[in-house]
């Protein structure tokens, strides 16, 4: 089996987007620290609708538009997941809203929906 002298780099990541500009000093400890080398930190946040929202998925649709209100105030959806009356997000940067802020901005109007409560416990991958 062939083998080689590894010349320069170590078990830190390429870049750690979430702490500095760059690489962290080996003699730092990354134990406490995020880093996320496939992209930045994010917020894992839940809203609730006062009903189903699951058939209301298609384009400027009550999901759509709720996406849309968060992000033209400054946030991006990386990721979400919409099970029933519940929208599971994944929101860059980290820190931009509450739970407050959060529904305030999201519940927008819209007949028969609206959104009952916002939480930040995490994001739900799977119904189980």
């Amino acid at each position: 089996m062939a083998s080689f002298t590894r010349s320069n780099g170590d078990v830190q990541p390429v870049m750690a987007l979430d702490t500095a500009d760059g690489k962290i000093a080996a003699a730092t400890a990354t134990a406490g620290t995020v880093v996320h080398p496939a992209g930045p930190a994010l917020d894992f946040m839940q809203v609730t609708a006062n009903t189903s929202v699951a058939g209301e998925q298609g384009v400027s649709e009550y999901v759509s538009d709720v996406i849309d209100a968060i992000q033209n105030n400054g946030a991006t959806v990386a990721a979400y997941q919409v099970d029933a009356t519940q929208i599971s997000l994944a929101l860059y940067p980290a820190g931009k809203y509450t739970a407050a802020t959060l529904l305030s901005t999201a519940n927008i109007t819209y007949t028969g929906f609206q959104l009952n409560s916002s939480t930040d416990v995490g994001f739900k991958l799977a119904t189980s």
